[in-house]
């Protein structure tokens, strides 16, 4: 009797294989429903994340009774974000699931509040261009920050912490480029426009570092502010001292509110973030140049590595274009800029 011969088709070993992943899969899923440590790791990391969120959330809720402890937060509020990654790197260490998911809390809440910040909003077109510097007192060199500034193609040009002494250098720095200009205690504005009305403005201070005046646009006249609100220190034993900031921002605010002019920018170092709450007098009625039109945090001081954005460009009834930061001069502050339509 012939013998028949059975060629292989493999289709055997095709269904060991098969079987071998399967139960390769089955024994990962089993490992994961006995390892129940997954969801017990971790809960230090995980409560730290819930921590954050809150402190996130309820950031206005910080008393400023101690030490300033609110607006100190809300200073540099931003870089709580720091920490997710931070907590992320913890919780893949200790394989920890509970963790992985709580630290979602902090990353949603950091984009909600400030993820609209890193996208660039600048637009293409505007009017006039606005900038503002604290050119430090100290300033070493300061007919080649006058030559910077004036290269940068400002139109309005505002400057703070200056120097009586040293005034006539910025003068002759900017006078080529800017024909009219206004200096006010400590305090100056400079414009390739005509400008008028050009006065001291009271912020409380017992003397001038506020000013206002009108410039003359083609498009029409807009009233222009330049502040510099008094310092802040963060001291071990007082804390984020800032009460002669918070009464002169009230003032500047209260200044704001009487201004009849329709069209309005402020420009100044203001010692404090739009977050900052103790800054609203001045923050409620005005928008951020950089906040609405700009590309990142744009942040201003220190020069060196800059961590908050304290020199501020606002505007009312004027529409912001576009935002930036430019670059480095001889002082601890970065200048800032704006492209807005009147």
């Amino acid at each position: 009797m012939a013998r028949v011969d059975m060629t292989e088709t493999g289709h055997d070993g095709a269904g060991d294989e098969r079987r071998g992943s399967g139960s390769r899969f089955s024994s990962a899923l089993a490992g994961l429903r006995h390892d129940r440590g997954i969801w017990r790791r971790g809960v230090l990391v995980a409560a730290a994340a819930v921590a954050l969120t809150l402190l996130m959330v309820f950031h206005a809720e910080i008393p400023n009774r101690i030490g300033n402890l609110g607006s100190l937060t809300e200073t540099f509020l931003p870089w709580l974000g720091l920490f997710v990654p931070l907590l992320l790197v913890l919780a893949l260490l200790r394989r920890s699931a509970t963790a992985l998911i709580a630290l979602l809390l902090p990353a949603v809440v950091w984009l909600n509040l400030f993820g609209g910040l890193v996208a660039d909003k600048s637009a293409a077109g505007g009017d006039l261009t606005v900038a503002t510097h604290n050119v430090n007192a100290d300033n070493p060199d300061p007919e080649g920050t006058a030559r910077q500034l004036a290269a940068s193609g400002a139109d309005v040009l505002a400057l703070e912490e200056l120097k009586g002494d040293v005034v006539p250098a910025y003068e002759r720095g900017l006078a080529e480029a800017y024909p009219h200009h206004s200096v006010q205690g400590t305090v100056g504005l400079w414009s390739k426009l005509p400008l008028r009305d050009a006065r001291p403005v009271d912020i409380r201070m017992g003397w001038t570092r506020a000013m206002r005046a009108t410039v003359v646009a083609p498009q029409g006249e807009v009233a222009v502010y330049v502040a510099h609100l008094p310092s802040v220190r963060v001291k071990l034993n007082a804390g984020f001292t800032a009460s002669q900031r918070d009464v002169s921002a009230d003032a500047l605010g209260e200044a704001i509110a009487r201004d009849r002019h329709e069209r309005l920018v402020l420009l100044g170092d203001l010692n404090g973030t739009m977050n900052d709450r103790a800054l609203n007098a001045v923050t409620s009625q005005l928008r951020s140049t950089q906040g609405a039109a700009g590309d990142g945090f744009g942040f201003s001081w220190p020069a060196s590595f800059p961590m908050a954005r304290i020199d501020q460009i606002m505007v009312k009834n004027v529409e912001p274009m576009s935002s930036w930061a430019l670059p480095e001069t001889k002082s601890d502050h970065l200048p800032v800029a704006a492209r807005v339509k009147l």
